[in-house]
């Protein structure tokens, strides 16, 4: 069954985790809130990669070589040993859609039918036509 969530961007909560909200069991997302001047505690991982996706202000993402600055619609990718601090140097919040993973990605698994109506097996999905443009 899929499963649904709203992201609440002003909500007033600095750390809203959407996997329990999605019942996903094998990535963390997170929404992460921080009001100018904010930082996240200084961090790394054992085993799980994240990327952080600016979905609106400017992050100031201090890693173990420096500061990278990262606007709306950008994106960064973290390894787990790499130390790591999110922090809102701006004058405005920034939120950032946090995804955390382990594991070798599977690559590609997925099965393609042509309309719901077709019970038939999956195919690979660059063997069924895409729909025609409207």
């Amino acid at each position: 069954m899929a499963s649904f969530a709203r992201i609440e961007r002003d909500g007033g909560e600095r750390f809203h985790s959407l996997r329990r909200d999605l019942d996903a069991s094998s990535l963390g997302i997170n929404v992460i809130t921080l009001a100018p001047g904010q930082r996240g505690r200084i961090h790394a991982h054992e085993t799980q990669e994240e990327l952080y996706l600016v979905l609106e202000g400017r992050l100031t993402l201090v890693l173990d070589g420096g500061p990278r600055e990262l606007a709306a619609d950008e994106i960064a990718r973290v390894p787990p040993e790499v130390r790591r601090q999110l922090a809102n140097d701006s004058d405005s919040p920034v939120v950032i859609l946090a995804l955390g993973a382990t594991g070798e990605h599977v690559g590609r698994d997925g099965l393609a039918w042509e309309s719901f109506e077709d019970d038939g097996p999956g195919r690979p999905p660059q063997e069924v036509p895409a729909p025609p443009e409207p």
